[in-house]
């Protein structure tokens, strides 16, 4: 297997680095438009790990904004597997690329969406993922694979959804993904700054656009950002945290394949940092349509969300000044496999003081970047085996979680999960 990873930045960083410490595959391709991030990167392996580890990685440029370019370097490489790490903006692109080069592939984030033009808040228009799904038959006559989806949310939690479907329940009522934290970046004089732990450009996509929401009785829906708050108790110290709806791919992915009455996302986001995104919105900053900007050299073009996202602190850069942890989960309810009523959190927690020990990666990237390795090794191995577009929930959940969850020593990837027992409401 030869992995072609677009993107060194907090992801794909944290993704290379993990990687070091696999046998799985013959060379790793690390990319990024910025050849001096993935030399960065291998610098690291090579100081942390030696030279005959650090040989088994490679640096070099890529534009992901160009199909043909992604395209030359898998092919001048050879890469067998495309691992997109970059901006969703860049999926169709990158997507195309590995195609045209008769590469597998591999994503964390599906092809945007685009809200109804004239019910925004109750109908959906183009969904997340519709471009890549409107693929999967040229994907199939290919006989390639096109796993998407396959971060930690979405992607650990498909993999949670599939386990309780197969596993804990005789029948779903809903499966909702949560995910929060207790995370706080503090600036150099230790006062506690705005510093999202992902990129912000993403973060306004998701939080902003109409959330989808999936019922058996009426099918994908929308609703108000922000809408439907509830106070969900985090397990692991992190506590009580108010989440929101927020549009994501499980909720376009899982009712594809998986039985529940109802699909959801909500995101623990917190009354502060939903204050600045209704602020960024009233002011037109999360727009990424170019406005005409005067500078020194004149008139210029650019796209208010790039400034906001320029003006921040870089996410692979905050860990140092981070603490706290995040947990990523799947609440299950509905009937146990003996027919009573059962609600069950499957999650996994990460703590950014132990993945900046042993990785110098802040815990939202880090967390991310182990579940498509994950996957890719399984997929090696053939115990992960399909062709065409599809996410996670259609594999077998305990191949993945027994890997993810067996000791380093043992030769799994020493991640903790659980499930979590909780009074049926």
């Amino acid at each position: 297997m030869r992995i072609l990873l677009v993107g060194a930045g907090g992801v794909g960083d944290a993704i290379a680095k993990i990687a070091a410490r696999r046998s799985f595959f013959e060379v790793m391709i690390v990319t990024d438009y910025d050849r001096s991030r993935a030399e960065r990167t291998i610098e690291w392996i090579r100081q942390r790990h030696g030279e005959t580890v650090a040989a088994k990685f490679v640096a070099d440029t890529i534009d992901a904004s160009s199909a043909e370019a992604v395209t030359e370097v898998v092919t001048r490489h050879r890469a067998t597997h495309v691992l997109n790490a970059v901006e969703p903006s860049f999926v169709p692109s990158v997507f195309a690329g590995a195609f045209a080069a008769g590469a597998d592939y591999l994503d964390m984030a599906m092809s945007l969406s685009t809200p109804h033009p004239e019910h925004p808040y109750s109908q959906p228009g183009v969904m997340l993922g519709d471009s890549q799904y409107a693929q999967h038959d040229s994907w199939v006559a290919a006989g390639r694979l096109a796993l998407v989806g396959m971060g930690v949310e979405p992607g650990l939690s498909n993999v949670f959804g599939r386990y309780a479907v197969d596993h804990l329940f005789s029948e779903v009522d809903e499966l909702g993904t949560r995910d929060g934290g207790n995370l706080t970046v503090f600036d150099d004089d230790g006062n506690e700054i705005f510093a999202p732990s992902f990129s912000i450009w993403t973060t306004i996509e998701e939080c902003l656009n109409p959330p989808l929401i999936w019922e058996k009785s009426r099918g994908w829906f929308t609703t108000e950002p922000f809408s439907e708050p509830e106070v969900f108790d985090f397990p692991e110290g992190i506590g009580p945290v108010e989440c929101v709806h927020v549009e994501h791919e499980e909720v376009r992915m899982i009712p594809r394949t998986l039985p529940a009455q109802r699909v959801t996302f909500k995101y623990g986001l917190g009354a502060e940092f939903i204050g600045v995104l209704k602020t960024l919105h009233q002011l037109n900053l999360d727009s990424t349509d170019p406005i005409r900007v005067r500078s020194a050299n004149g008139p210029v073009l650019v796209s208010p969300r790039d400034v906001v996202a320029a003006a921040l602190p870089d996410p692979a850069s905050i860990g140092p000044r981070m603490t706290g942890k995040t947990c990523a989960g799947m609440l299950v309810t509905g009937l146990g496999k003996d027919g009573a009523p059962r609600e069950v959190y499957l999650y996994s927690v990460a703590d950014n003081e132990w993945t900046m020990t042993e990785y110098e990666s802040q815990c939202v990237v880090w967390q991310t970047a182990y579940n498509p390795l994950i996957a890719l090794e399984l997929i090696a191995a053939g115990t992960w085996s399909a062709t065409g577009v599809c996410g996670p929930e259609v594999f077998d959940a305990v191949l993945f979680l027994e890997l993810m969850a067996r000791s380093e020593a043992e030769g799994g990837y020493g991640v903790a999960w659980h499930a979590q027992e909780r009074s049926p409401k």
